[in-house]
């Protein structure tokens, strides 16, 4: 797991520091109250490599056994987030297109532009699956 200093940005972009964003949700102390916001923890998670975060945020339906985040190689370097809009498709079912910019290694920038489906079961927000664009 990467450290992070609680005054910095937080890394999904949100200026008023990690400790205030998106530390609560990855602390266990915040539940995430919408898929947008989910998934900009969820890339923070990525970026900090909290792989016990992202599966813990992963609908059962869909979730992978393990991320293997610690042996990539080469791992990724994340330069930023942009999230485009949030589509409720009714109280429980939402949709949040985004686009990730990562490097691998000392390589190009790359993008990763998904739209993610999101479920709400029991009061939480779970990623389920996505659509690369």
């Amino acid at each position: 797991m990467k450290a992070i200093d609680t005054l910095t940005p937080c890394p999904c972009g949100d200026p008023a520091g990690y400790a205030f964003c998106c530390g609560p949700l990855h602390d266990g102390g915040a539940v995430a109250t919408s898929a947008a916001q989910l998934m900009r923890s969820r890339y923070s998670a990525y970026v900090l490599k909290r792989e016990d975060y992202l599966l813990a945020t992963w609908h059962a339906d869909t979730r992978p056994a393990s991320l293997r985040l610690a042996a990539q190689q080469p791992a990724p370097t994340w330069l930023g987030l942009d999230v485009g809009n949030e589509q409720r498709i009714d109280a429980d079912h939402a949709t949040v297109e985004f686009v990730a910019r990562y490097r691998l290694g000392g390589g190009r920038a790359q993008r990763q532009h998904e739209i993610s489906r999101f479920v709400r079961e029991a009061g939480r927000w779970y990623y389920v699956d996505g659509e690369l664009l």
